[in-house]
Formats: C-alpha cells, structure tokens, sequence
C-alpha cells in the first residue's frame, strides 16, 4: 500500500493530470487527484497524491513542500486519516 499525500493551496488552474506529472518526478505515483466542489466543479485548492512507497513520498515533501506550482507556492505533507 502506498503512502497518501496532502496538497494544499494549489492554483485553480491544477487538474489531476498536471499534479500526477508534477510528482512523478519524485517517483511512481500510484494516484492523483485535486478535490472540486460538487456544485460548482470548480476545484477547491487542494488534493491527494498516493506515493508507491513511503520513500517516494518523503521524496515528493522534500521536493515541492513550499515549491511553485502552476504560479503558487504548495503545501505537501503526509494525509492524516479521516476524522469521523
């Protein structure tokens, strides 16, 4: 099982495509996408990656944690599990 990231304060402009392309330079990426408002589509600034291993996924933190992407400094850090 992979390692889940957290993507925050991406562009509007990112879709999952460019989030895949932009980690894979960090390693496999086993997904990728960017969460959008059901209402609207439009995309609500932040995302998940799923890294193979959690190697990769360091990789990918020390990589673009605080990094331009699409024009706008990202946050990236390892997703917490889901509160009820």
């Amino acid at each position: 099982m992979g390692t889940n990231l957290f993507v925050g304060s991406l562009s509007w402009g990112v879709n999952d495509a460019m989030l895949q392309e932009a980690f894979e330079k960090a390693g496999t990426v086993v997904s990728a996408k960017v969460i959008s408002d059901r209402m609207s589509g439009r995309s609500k600034g932040f995302g998940f990656v799923e890294m193979a291993t959690p190697e990769e996924a360091q990789a990918a933190i020390d990589m673009w944690h605080e990094q331009e992407l699409d024009g706008r400094k990202i946050i990236v850090n390892e997703a917490r599990p889901k509160e009820d």
